[in-house]
């Protein structure tokens, strides 16, 4: 069974989503919750689960030690950023080339980058009047949202969205089409 790792700094809505995904299918299990940011969606995640949670500070994402640690502890075939804000290191893809992916709430390449994420991003597609917006699942590479790109789904933005509307439809996409993504990610690899 190939084992997943999920980072996220949120709630973590689409850590849920892929556990009881894999907890169905049987095909990957979910082996640790990585944060930057304890709060209580991962918390009560890792206790809800009883997955383990490892608690990080941004420079520990390229410490050697920790990378050692994170491959022979949990042995992950697949780390999945799901609302993981930090920029992953060169040290941490080189640990584990072409085996991130990140989810990313609006169809890249239009807003991405440093600072674009949540309700900044449905802000920002809402200011410039798309008629549309989606998600993006991508390889993880160093720099923000540009790596290549596995997957989008797409949404229409309606008359009199707000953040927080548009937030709902994307949340839903969202958690429709991770878990079956990653899953897809994970059979290439085997094939």
């Amino acid at each position: 069974m190939q084992k997943i790792v999920i980072f996220g700094s949120g709630k973590g809505s689409n850590a849920r989503a892929l556990i009881d995904y894999f907890k169905k299918t049987g095909t990957a299990q979910v082996v640790a919750l990585v944060s930057d940011r304890p709060r209580r969606g991962f918390l009560d995640i890792s206790y809800d689960y009883r997955i383990n949670l490892e608690i990080i500070k941004g420079e520990e994402l390229s410490d050697p030690k920790w990378i050692a640690h994170l491959k022979v502890m949990y042995r992950p075939d697949l780390l999945v950023l799901a609302g993981f804000l930090k920029l992953i290191p060169a040290a941490l893809i080189a640990a584990f080339p072409d085996r991130i992916i990140n989810l990313h709430p609006s169809l890249l390449p239009k807003y991405g980058g440093k600072g674009m994420y949540g309700m900044h991003v449905h802000k920002a597609v809402l200011d410039a009047d798309e008629a549309e917006s989606g998600i993006t699942i991508h390889v993880v590479n160093e720099r923000y949202d540009e790596g290549a790109i596995l997957f989008q789904a797409r949404c229409e933005v309606l008359q009199g969205d707000t953040a927080e509307t548009l937030a709902e439809r994307i949340h839903m996409l969202e958690h429709l089409h991770l878990p079956s993504e990653v899953e897809r990610y994970l059979m290439q690899d085997k094939s």
